[in-house]
């Protein structure tokens, strides 16, 4: 039995051949944050956890009107991720640790501008039970790889899980993918459990060391990713 709400920002309109347009988040900005926002993808994520090696801890370049910037933060206290909004001007924070339904809930309060991604990560299975809790709290889940690290672990998951999928919140698909996934991404989209497949998330696929990303590979893909449509 279905028992989520209905969330009105699940998707764009569709095309005429009838699978909507995906968004790009390119996560893990680090060296060359400029020349990867010409690119206007519709996300670039900033982390903000200091053990991984794409941590951002420096000055942000002037980033084109229209690309949304998202936070990455694990366990991390409130009043630290509010300094980080304020100071890049952050439009979503994304929870890649176990925050709580109660946390997210007092971050959505104390940050009422911001929009929280909740991270959730899957291998072969997954209990979707587990989102119940989250769907008044949050604004987009995140399925990403069950790794080692929290993200960028560099290999996907089984996207047949989502068959499974009971909500109507928008989600963003992340965990390993690069351009040898774009057939894959496109057979996906043109499937059910993708109707509310909001964007695409790509990280160290795309580098040339991490923090770096390829710039060619990036233009191949984006270009790619929407191209039937």
């Amino acid at each position: 039995m279905n028992y989520y709400y209905s969330n009105k920002e699940s998707k764009e309109t569709p095309s005429p051949l009838g699978r909507a347009r995906v968004g790009l988040k390119i996560c893990g900005m680090n060296e060359n944050t400029s020349a990867v926002a010409t690119l206007r993808p519709d996300y670039l994520g900033f982390i903000f956890w200091e053990p991984s090696k794409r941590f951002f801890g420096k000055d942000l370049p002037s980033i084109p009107h229209g690309i949304k910037k998202v936070g990455v933060f694990v366990n991390e206290r409130i009043v630290i991720i509010a300094e980080k909004v304020k100071q890049y001007n952050l439009l979503l924070v994304q929870l890649h640790g176990q925050e709580s339904p109660a946390f997210c809930d007092q971050l959505k309060k104390q940050i009422p501008h911001i929009k929280v991604i909740k991270v959730f990560s899957i291998k072969e299975a997954f209990d979707f039970g587990d989102l119940k809790p989250y769907e008044n709290v949050c604004d987009f889940y995140l399925f990403d790889t069950k790794g080692q690290l929290p993200g960028g672990n560099g290999y996907t998951f089984n996207w047949e899980v989502l068959k499974k999928y009971p909500s109507t919140k928008p989600y963003f698909l992340s965990g390993g993918i690069g351009l040898e996934e774009i057939d894959a991404i496109d057979e996906f989209m043109n499937l059910p459990e993708a109707k509310y497949c909001h964007a695409i998330d790509v990280n160290s696929k795309f580098e040339d060391e991490p923090g770096l990303k390829n710039i060619e590979k990036l233009k191949k893909f984006k270009a790619a990713l929407n191209a039937e449509l």
